[in-house]
Protein backbone atom coordinates (compact mmCIF):
# COMPACT_ATOMS: atom_id res chain seq x y z
CA UNK A 1 0.00 0.00 0.00
CA UNK A 2 1.20 2.92 -0.92
CA UNK A 3 2.30 5.51 2.21
CA UNK A 4 0.20 8.60 2.75
CA UNK A 5 3.39 10.61 2.39
CA UNK A 6 4.62 9.68 -1.25
CA UNK A 7 2.83 12.79 -2.22
CA UNK A 8 3.68 15.44 -0.04
CA UNK A 9 7.19 16.75 -1.67
CA UNK A 10 5.47 16.62 -5.11
CA UNK A 11 2.82 18.85 -4.01
CA UNK A 12 4.67 20.86 -2.35
CA UNK A 13 7.14 21.58 -5.29
CA UNK A 14 3.88 22.13 -7.43
CA UNK A 15 3.17 25.07 -5.07
CA UNK A 16 6.34 26.31 -5.78
CA UNK A 17 5.14 27.14 -9.50
CA UNK A 18 3.33 30.04 -8.27
CA UNK A 19 6.47 31.99 -6.86
CA UNK A 20 7.97 34.59 -8.97
CA UNK A 21 9.58 32.70 -12.17
CA UNK A 22 12.36 33.95 -11.31
CA UNK A 23 12.77 32.40 -7.66
CA UNK A 24 14.28 28.93 -7.86
CA UNK A 25 12.73 25.87 -7.84
CA UNK A 26 13.94 22.87 -5.87
CA UNK A 27 13.00 20.55 -8.37
CA UNK A 28 15.55 22.42 -10.41
CA UNK A 29 18.05 22.35 -8.52
CA UNK A 30 21.55 21.41 -9.61
CA UNK A 31 21.89 18.43 -7.05
CA UNK A 32 24.20 17.20 -4.39
CA UNK A 33 27.67 16.06 -3.72
CA UNK A 34 26.39 12.55 -3.60
CA UNK A 35 22.94 11.39 -5.70
CA UNK A 36 20.51 10.36 -2.87
CA UNK A 37 16.61 9.37 -2.86
CA UNK A 38 14.45 12.73 -2.20
CA UNK A 39 12.46 12.97 0.78
CA UNK A 40 9.02 12.08 0.38
CA UNK A 41 8.03 14.81 2.32
CA UNK A 42 10.12 17.31 2.14
CA UNK A 43 11.50 19.96 -0.93
CA UNK A 44 15.07 19.52 -1.50
CA UNK A 45 15.94 22.91 0.31
CA UNK A 46 13.62 22.29 3.56
CA UNK A 47 15.47 19.03 3.69
CA UNK A 48 18.95 21.14 3.83
CA UNK A 49 17.27 23.67 6.48
CA UNK A 50 16.15 20.71 8.65
CA UNK A 51 19.76 19.10 8.32
CA UNK A 52 21.60 22.40 9.27
CA UNK A 53 19.35 23.35 12.31
CA UNK A 54 19.94 19.91 13.30
CA UNK A 55 23.61 19.81 13.08
CA UNK A 56 26.46 20.29 15.77
CA UNK A 57 27.98 23.11 14.42
CA UNK A 58 24.39 25.05 14.45
CA UNK A 59 24.18 24.49 17.90
CA UNK A 60 27.83 26.26 18.73
CA UNK A 61 26.73 29.26 17.61
CA UNK A 62 24.89 30.32 20.60
CA UNK A 63 28.30 30.24 22.41
CA UNK A 64 30.00 32.08 19.88
CA UNK A 65 30.77 35.80 19.67
CA UNK A 66 29.53 38.18 17.44
CA UNK A 67 31.51 41.78 18.61
CA UNK A 68 31.93 41.39 22.16
CA UNK A 69 34.21 38.64 23.27
CA UNK A 70 32.15 36.61 25.98
CA UNK A 71 30.08 39.54 27.36
CA UNK A 72 28.63 39.30 30.83
CA UNK A 73 25.52 40.48 29.82
CA UNK A 74 22.43 38.30 28.48
CA UNK A 75 21.12 40.43 25.75
CA UNK A 76 24.53 40.78 23.79
CA UNK A 77 24.17 39.48 20.25
CA UNK A 78 25.63 36.09 19.69
CA UNK A 79 26.29 34.18 16.39
CA UNK A 80 23.38 32.17 17.03
CA UNK A 81 21.07 34.98 17.09
CA UNK A 82 22.73 36.71 14.46
CA UNK A 83 21.85 34.06 12.36
CA UNK A 84 18.05 34.11 13.18
CA UNK A 85 18.02 37.89 12.55
CA UNK A 86 19.40 37.22 9.15
CA UNK A 87 17.02 34.52 8.51
CA UNK A 88 13.89 36.78 9.74
CA UNK A 89 15.02 39.50 7.77
CA UNK A 90 15.97 37.58 4.81
CA UNK A 91 12.68 35.24 4.93
CA UNK A 92 10.54 38.42 4.87
CA UNK A 93 12.36 40.25 1.96
CA UNK A 94 12.16 36.71 0.11
CA UNK A 95 8.14 36.46 0.97
CA UNK A 96 7.42 40.08 -0.57
CA UNK A 97 9.51 39.15 -3.50
CA UNK A 98 7.36 35.64 -4.28
CA UNK A 99 11.02 33.84 -4.38
CA UNK A 100 12.05 30.92 -2.02
CA UNK A 101 11.66 31.05 1.13
CA UNK A 102 12.64 27.55 2.26
CA UNK A 103 15.83 28.21 -0.06
CA UNK A 104 16.04 31.65 1.67
CA UNK A 105 16.16 30.22 5.01
CA UNK A 106 18.63 27.26 4.64
CA UNK A 107 21.17 29.29 3.60
CA UNK A 108 20.72 31.92 6.03
CA UNK A 109 20.68 29.43 8.97
CA UNK A 110 24.00 27.71 7.42
CA UNK A 111 25.80 31.09 6.23
CA UNK A 112 27.69 31.44 9.60
CA UNK A 113 28.93 27.63 10.32
CA UNK A 114 32.50 28.04 9.94
CA UNK A 115 32.77 31.07 11.91
CA UNK A 116 35.66 30.96 14.49
CA UNK A 117 35.12 31.50 18.75
CA UNK A 118 36.32 35.00 19.36
CA UNK A 119 34.49 36.83 16.05
CA UNK A 120 36.54 38.26 13.56
CA UNK A 121 39.28 38.45 15.70
CA UNK A 122 39.42 34.40 16.00
CA UNK A 123 38.84 34.50 11.45
CA UNK A 124 42.10 37.37 11.36
CA UNK A 125 44.29 35.36 13.60
CA UNK A 126 43.52 32.12 11.71
CA UNK A 127 43.83 33.54 8.74
CA UNK A 128 46.93 34.89 9.91
CA UNK A 129 49.00 31.81 11.03
CA UNK A 130 47.36 28.92 8.75
CA UNK A 131 49.45 27.93 5.59
CA UNK A 132 46.20 27.48 3.95
CA UNK A 133 44.59 30.72 4.92
CA UNK A 134 40.98 31.03 6.48
CA UNK A 135 38.12 32.69 5.60
CA UNK A 136 34.52 32.04 7.38
CA UNK A 137 32.65 31.36 4.42
CA UNK A 138 34.63 29.16 2.75
CA UNK A 139 34.96 27.23 6.26
CA UNK A 140 31.52 27.15 6.70
CA UNK A 141 31.45 25.45 3.29
CA UNK A 142 33.78 23.12 4.70
CA UNK A 143 31.21 22.35 7.81
CA UNK A 144 28.54 21.39 5.93
CA UNK A 145 30.68 19.32 3.24
CA UNK A 146 33.15 17.63 5.45
CA UNK A 147 33.26 17.71 8.92
CA UNK A 148 29.19 17.31 10.27
CA UNK A 149 28.61 13.86 10.86
CA UNK A 150 32.23 12.68 11.45
CA UNK A 151 33.50 13.64 8.09
CA UNK A 152 30.38 12.53 6.05
CA UNK A 153 29.13 16.25 5.66
CA UNK A 154 25.45 17.19 5.41
CA UNK A 155 25.42 16.57 1.67
CA UNK A 156 23.49 19.91 0.61
CA UNK A 157 21.98 21.13 -2.54
CA UNK A 158 24.50 23.19 -5.02
CA UNK A 159 22.25 26.41 -4.27
CA UNK A 160 22.41 26.71 -0.56
CA UNK A 161 26.32 25.60 -0.98
CA UNK A 162 26.62 28.55 -2.82
CA UNK A 163 24.63 31.05 -0.94
CA UNK A 164 26.25 29.83 1.84
CA UNK A 165 30.17 30.52 0.00
CA UNK A 166 29.03 33.49 -1.22
CA UNK A 167 27.63 35.22 1.91
CA UNK A 168 30.74 37.22 2.61
CA UNK A 169 31.48 40.86 1.80
CA UNK A 170 35.03 41.63 3.99
CA UNK A 171 35.19 45.74 3.81
CA UNK A 172 34.14 46.06 0.53
CA UNK A 173 31.12 48.53 -0.17
CA UNK A 174 27.55 47.07 -0.41
CA UNK A 175 27.46 46.44 -3.96
CA UNK A 176 30.87 47.66 -4.90
CA UNK A 177 33.36 46.28 -7.69
CA UNK A 178 34.45 43.53 -4.94
CA UNK A 179 30.81 42.86 -4.21
CA UNK A 180 30.10 39.11 -5.16
CA UNK A 181 26.41 38.26 -5.72
CA UNK A 182 25.17 34.11 -5.43
CA UNK A 183 23.70 33.22 -8.55
CA UNK A 184 20.30 32.67 -6.83
CA UNK A 185 17.79 35.34 -5.95
CA UNK A 186 17.89 33.66 -2.92
CA UNK A 187 21.21 34.02 -1.84
CA UNK A 188 21.45 37.52 -3.11
CA UNK A 189 18.73 38.48 -0.39
CA UNK A 190 20.66 36.33 2.42
CA UNK A 191 23.63 38.47 1.27
CA UNK A 192 21.69 41.60 2.39
CA UNK A 193 20.04 40.29 5.32
CA UNK A 194 23.22 39.79 6.62
CA UNK A 195 24.25 43.53 6.55
CA UNK A 196 21.03 44.83 7.49
CA UNK A 197 21.50 42.37 10.37
CA UNK A 198 24.44 43.25 12.16
CA UNK A 199 24.92 46.98 11.16
CA UNK A 200 21.86 47.21 13.28
CA UNK A 201 22.90 45.03 16.11
CA UNK A 202 25.93 46.11 16.47
CA UNK A 203 25.05 49.15 17.02
CA UNK A 204 22.61 48.13 19.93
CA UNK A 205 25.58 45.82 21.12
CA UNK A 206 28.31 49.00 21.48
CA UNK A 207 25.17 51.23 23.13
CA UNK A 208 24.35 48.54 25.41
CA UNK A 209 28.60 48.44 26.15
CA UNK A 210 28.40 52.15 26.38
CA UNK A 211 31.18 52.27 23.50
CA UNK A 212 29.21 55.18 21.99
CA UNK A 213 26.20 57.16 22.59
CA UNK A 214 22.68 57.42 20.15
CA UNK A 215 24.58 60.95 19.39
CA UNK A 216 27.38 59.53 17.95
CA UNK A 217 25.18 57.82 15.32
CA UNK A 218 26.16 59.58 11.99
CA UNK A 219 23.76 62.58 11.10
CA UNK A 220 23.29 61.53 7.48
CA UNK A 221 22.41 58.01 9.20
CA UNK A 222 19.52 58.93 11.58
CA UNK A 223 18.46 61.11 8.92
CA UNK A 224 18.30 58.70 6.58
CA UNK A 225 16.64 55.85 8.73
CA UNK A 226 16.01 56.70 12.54
CA UNK A 227 17.25 56.33 15.46
CA UNK A 228 15.74 53.28 16.49
CA UNK A 229 16.54 49.15 15.28
CA UNK A 230 13.52 49.22 14.07
CA UNK A 231 13.11 52.22 12.06
CA UNK A 232 16.59 51.45 10.81
CA UNK A 233 15.75 47.90 9.78
CA UNK A 234 12.27 48.59 8.50
CA UNK A 235 13.88 51.49 6.43
CA UNK A 236 16.67 49.41 5.03
CA UNK A 237 13.93 46.40 3.71
CA UNK A 238 11.50 49.06 2.48
CA UNK A 239 14.42 50.49 0.35
CA UNK A 240 15.73 46.70 -1.16
CA UNK A 241 11.88 45.81 -2.12
CA UNK A 242 11.50 49.07 -3.91
CA UNK A 243 14.94 48.79 -5.58
CA UNK A 244 15.45 45.09 -6.16
CA UNK A 245 14.68 43.76 -9.75
CA UNK A 246 11.92 41.18 -9.09
CA UNK A 247 10.31 43.55 -7.50
CA UNK A 248 10.21 46.17 -10.37
CA UNK A 249 10.73 43.91 -13.41
CA UNK A 250 7.21 41.66 -12.91
CA UNK A 251 3.87 42.70 -14.42
CA UNK A 252 5.81 44.81 -17.00
CA UNK A 253 6.26 42.49 -19.62
CA UNK A 254 9.57 41.75 -19.60
CA UNK A 255 11.68 38.95 -19.61
CA UNK A 256 14.28 37.04 -18.05
CA UNK A 257 16.30 38.12 -20.97
CA UNK A 258 16.08 41.66 -21.37
CA UNK A 259 16.26 42.47 -17.48
CA UNK A 260 19.31 40.50 -15.44
CA UNK A 261 17.83 39.52 -11.89
CA UNK A 262 19.22 41.41 -8.90
CA UNK A 263 18.55 42.68 -5.24
CA UNK A 264 19.84 45.79 -4.37
CA UNK A 265 18.91 49.15 -2.88
CA UNK A 266 18.96 52.60 -3.82
CA UNK A 267 22.15 55.14 -4.25
CA UNK A 268 21.16 57.00 -1.25
CA UNK A 269 20.12 54.09 0.95
CA UNK A 270 23.01 51.71 0.05
CA UNK A 271 25.81 55.38 0.67
CA UNK A 272 23.75 55.87 4.36
CA UNK A 273 24.62 51.49 4.89
CA UNK A 274 28.21 52.37 4.25
CA UNK A 275 28.52 54.57 5.99
CA UNK A 276 27.04 53.05 8.56
CA UNK A 277 29.63 50.54 8.05
CA UNK A 278 32.48 52.25 8.34
CA UNK A 279 31.73 54.33 12.09
CA UNK A 280 31.26 50.47 13.30
CA UNK A 281 35.08 49.66 11.96
CA UNK A 282 36.02 52.79 13.20
CA UNK A 283 34.37 53.41 16.66
CA UNK A 284 33.65 50.35 17.49
CA UNK A 285 35.44 47.22 15.95
CA UNK A 286 38.70 49.13 16.52
CA UNK A 287 37.62 50.59 19.91
CA UNK A 288 40.11 49.92 22.66
CA UNK A 289 37.59 47.90 24.91
CA UNK A 290 36.86 45.51 21.76
CA UNK A 291 40.31 45.51 21.23
CA UNK A 292 41.49 44.87 24.49
CA UNK A 293 39.63 41.77 24.16
CA UNK A 294 40.69 41.17 20.91
CA UNK A 295 44.17 40.81 22.22
CA UNK A 296 43.60 37.92 24.56
CA UNK A 297 41.75 36.52 22.41
CA UNK A 298 44.56 36.33 19.54
CA UNK A 299 46.68 35.13 22.36
CA UNK A 300 44.43 31.65 23.00
CA UNK A 301 44.17 31.02 19.15
CA UNK A 302 47.75 31.52 18.77
CA UNK A 303 48.93 29.43 21.86
CA UNK A 304 46.02 26.73 21.03
CA UNK A 305 47.42 26.90 17.29
CA UNK A 306 50.84 25.75 18.27
CA UNK A 307 49.67 23.53 20.97
CA UNK A 308 48.27 20.89 19.26
CA UNK A 309 50.50 21.57 16.12
CA UNK A 310 53.43 20.09 18.56
CA UNK A 311 51.15 17.66 20.39
CA UNK A 312 48.91 16.03 17.60
CA UNK A 313 47.68 13.23 20.22
CA UNK A 314 45.85 16.07 21.85
CA UNK A 315 43.25 16.03 19.17
CA UNK A 316 40.04 14.60 19.46
CA UNK A 317 39.86 11.11 18.04
CA UNK A 318 38.14 12.33 14.63
CA UNK A 319 40.36 14.84 14.01
CA UNK A 320 43.18 13.16 14.87
CA UNK A 321 42.47 10.14 12.31
CA UNK A 322 41.33 12.33 9.22
CA UNK A 323 43.83 11.93 6.22
CA UNK A 324 44.45 15.39 5.99
CA UNK A 325 47.57 17.46 6.80
CA UNK A 326 48.04 18.08 10.67
CA UNK A 327 47.82 22.13 10.39
CA UNK A 328 44.73 21.35 8.22
CA UNK A 329 43.07 19.38 11.02
CA UNK A 330 44.48 21.53 13.71
CA UNK A 331 42.58 25.08 12.02
CA UNK A 332 39.45 22.86 11.54
CA UNK A 333 39.18 21.78 15.29
CA UNK A 334 39.86 25.49 16.68
CA UNK A 335 37.47 26.96 14.29
CA UNK A 336 34.72 24.85 15.41
CA UNK A 337 35.61 25.86 19.17
CA UNK A 338 33.17 28.34 21.33
CA UNK A 339 34.61 31.33 22.84
CA UNK A 340 34.58 29.54 26.01
CA UNK A 341 35.82 26.13 25.19
CA UNK A 342 38.61 27.72 23.50
CA UNK A 343 39.40 29.29 27.24
CA UNK A 344 38.90 26.05 28.62
CA UNK A 345 41.11 24.07 26.57
CA UNK A 346 43.73 26.68 26.92
CA UNK A 347 43.93 26.64 30.68
CA UNK A 348 43.28 22.79 31.28
CA UNK A 349 46.66 22.72 28.56
CA UNK A 350 48.73 24.76 30.81
CA UNK A 351 48.67 27.65 28.32
CA UNK A 352 47.03 30.46 29.94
Amino acid sequence: MDSPHRNIRLWLEEREESLSPYAMKSRLSQGRLKPEEPCPMRTAFQRDRDRIIHCKAFRRLKHKTQVFVAPLGDHYVTRLTHTLEVSQIARSISRALNLNEDLTEAIALGHDLGHTPFGHTGEEILNEISPFGFRHNEQSLRVVDLLEKEGAGLNLTFEVREGILKHSKSRTNILGEDWEMPDTLEGQVCKMADVVAYVNHDVDDALRANVISEDDLPRSVVSMFGKSRSERINAMIHDILDCSWAARGEGRGLTSKELKPMIGVSPAVGEAMNTLREFLFERVYHSSLVQREADKARKVVHLLHDYFNEHEEKLPGDYALREEPLARRVVDYIAGMTDQYALQTAREAGLI
